[in-house]
């Protein structure tokens, strides 16, 4: 018998992901804007749960998802010490202040 809550954990991380995958280079989108142009209104924490759980080396710009007041929430470090989310977004000419970026100048407006 087929598990039908893995089949419906499977489609809900496809619809966020396929949201996810539309983010254009140097902007960024805020967890609950994913969820909500996912059909997922008020499911922001699944977005992050889906984004943390991706496999290494998966092609989806999870980096261009922080939260609502424009901080980057993932804190996952390269062998420097460094914040992996953090380069990636000062890479495609983001700026970074802190762990803060201006929604108003760099937010994903679809």
């Amino acid at each position: 018998m087929p598990n039908r809550h893995a089949s419906t954990s499977q489609e809900l991380a496809r619809q966020i992901l396929e949201v996810v995958i539309r983010i254009p280079y140097g902007k960024v989108a805020s967890y609950g804007q994913i969820a909500k142009m996912a059909g997922l209104p008020k499911h922001a924490r699944l977005v992050g749960y889906v984004l943390k759980n991706l496999d290494e080396g998966v092609d989806v710009p999870w980096h261009r998802v922080i939260n609502s007041q424009g901080k980057i929430s993932l804190n996952s470090r390269d062998e420097l010490g460094e914040n992996i989310q953090k380069n990636k977004l000062i890479a495609e000419g983001i700026l970074v202040v802190g762990d803060k970026i201006n929604l108003k100048k760099f937010q994903w407006l679809n």
